[in-house]
């Protein structure tokens, strides 16, 4: 069975089995004719498939009588930041983010540099279905302009952001262990890095786009780039997935600083210089809202993806947020999580901090998150499995006298722990996720919600 996946942020699909050149000729088209006559961005992560992917791509938007500019292989914030910086009517970056080789995606942005919002994306999916794939004569097909100066508009920026102070991270020399994958980080990061003055060590850093292995920047998948920062006795470990928004850091002890902890110190770093509203997501640790206490601003929760990040942070006018896989929102440079502004925030935090990774670490607010998932598989043979909406409603019953959120599924906030119970859009499955003070206790409350739901009928 082809494998397709498609949601607000747009399409992705194995090459090969699901996302073909058909399938990008039609969801382009749709996304060309909800954006109307003008340019649009293309950048793409630099994977195996992208050449293929961004010539079907760029071809069908000159068909249907766009303008492109070609921005090359650059992070998925580039493309945001050159949208806005370049008035065009949309960007697609090519990019499946941290899925494996064979995958590849269309991820589609409004004219503001942003992802989506569901509204805008239900708009796109009408002229999806409606089928009209009317294309331009040969006198008024668009043009092509390869834009080499789109990472730099981006960097610039970055390093023009206020509170980072460029001179001061140079005389630090940081020594940095840097992990791209084989990525669009191969040619980003490297370059920022020296811009700040640091000696970088550079493994899986070739710009080849063969990942070498598994993307996703979680520990299972890091252990020889932990023993590398050992090994080369580096300050710190940086890791960023293909695509460059999620950045993930080791301690100059080769353990995992923590994604979660990536935008803790960031919130730290940010209010101390600002105060302000902050928003991450509901599957975010309460890390973020003790940081934010002391400085005595307010935390607002979004449901989790990115595009319900940035919408309230512009509605309640937050001056950071992200969510706690790694991703930095700074509004000042890109409306989208962004590893460029995420490392710069980071070293300047680490110089004022006057310490070491590990150090910073313990300065944070101590919190341990567990994941689990649950299939609901039939009840008795033959019999259909059970539907995830209707085991949310049976715990919202349950727990309404606590203090719950609905926006994404369903959230309860305890004393000593929270849980969030996310249902899956593509399976039969709940997720789980529980924090707590110590490993144990987020074990064993995640343990306790696990029996709860397969004892529910």
């Amino acid at each position: 069975m082809p494998t397709l996946m498609v949601s607000i942020s747009g399409i992705r699909g194995i090459i090969g089995d699901g996302l073909d050149p058909e399938v990008l000729v039609n969801y382009t088209s749709a996304y060309a004719d909800f954006c109307g006559k003008g340019k649009i961005i293309v950048g793409s992560d630099g994977r195996i498939s992208g050449e293929m992917v961004r010539n079907v791509v760029i071809g069908t938007l000159l068909a249907k009588g766009n303008d492109v500019v070609d921005i090359g292989i650059c992070p998925t914030p580039t493309v945001l930041f050159n949208v806005k910086k370049l008035n065009a009517v949309g960007g697609i970056q090519l990019s499946a983010s941290h899925n494996p080789n064979e995958w590849n995606a269309l991820k589609l942005l409004n004219s503001s540099g942003e992802f989506m919002s569901a509204e805008e994306n239900a708009g796109m999916m009408k002229h999806l279905y409606e089928a009209d794939k009317k294309f331009s004569a040969w006198d008024k097909l668009g043009k092509v302009t390869h834009y080499r100066k789109g990472l730099d508009n981006h960097m610039e920026a970055v390093l023009k952001m206020d509170y980072i102070n460029v001179a001061k991270i140079r005389k630090r020399k940081f020594r940095v262990l840097l992990d791209c994958v084989n990525g669009a980080g191969a040619y980003s990061m490297p370059k920022l890095l020296n811009k700040l003055g640091c000696k970088v060590i550079e493994i899986n850093c070739e710009r080849t786009g063969i990942f070498p292995r598994l993307p996703e920047p979680i520990p299972e998948n890091l252990t020889a780039t932990m023993e590398a920062v050992i090994k080369h006795k580096a300050d710190l470990g940086i890791v960023v997935d293909p695509d460059v928004d999620r950045l993930v850091l080791i301690t100059e002890k080769g353990e995992p600083f923590g994604e979660e902890n990536t935008i803790t110190q960031a919130v730290k770093f940010y209010l101390k210089e600002r105060k302000g509203n902050v928003v991450v997501n509901l599957s975010t640790t309460r890390a973020v809202e003790d940081v934010a206490k002391e400085f005595e601003c307010r935390v607002f929760r979004a449901p989790v993806g990115e595009a319900n990040v940035v919408k309230k942070m512009k509605e309640v006018d937050a001056v950071i947020g992200g969510e706690g896989s790694g991703g930095v929102i700074a509004p000042q440079t890109v409306f989208g999580r962004d590893a460029l502004t995420g490392t710069a925030i980071l070293l300047q935090h680490l110089v004022e901090y006057r310490g070491k990774m590990s150090g910073l670490k313990k300065s944070l607010p101590q919190y341990f998150i567990v994941k689990k998932k649950i299939e609901l598989v039939p009840v008795s043979e033959g019999t259909a499995p059970r539907n995830p909406d209707d085991v949310i409603k049976k715990l919202v019953e349950k727990y309404k006298s606590e203090k719950i959120n609905l926006e994404d599924g369903l959230r309860i906030d305890f004393d000593d722990h929270w849980v969030h119970f996310r249902k899956s859009n593509t399976e039969p499955i709940i997720r789980i996720i529980v924090e707590a003070k110590t490993k144990e206790n987020a074990e064993n409350w995640a343990e306790k919600y696990v029996e709860e739901i397969l004892s529910l009928r």
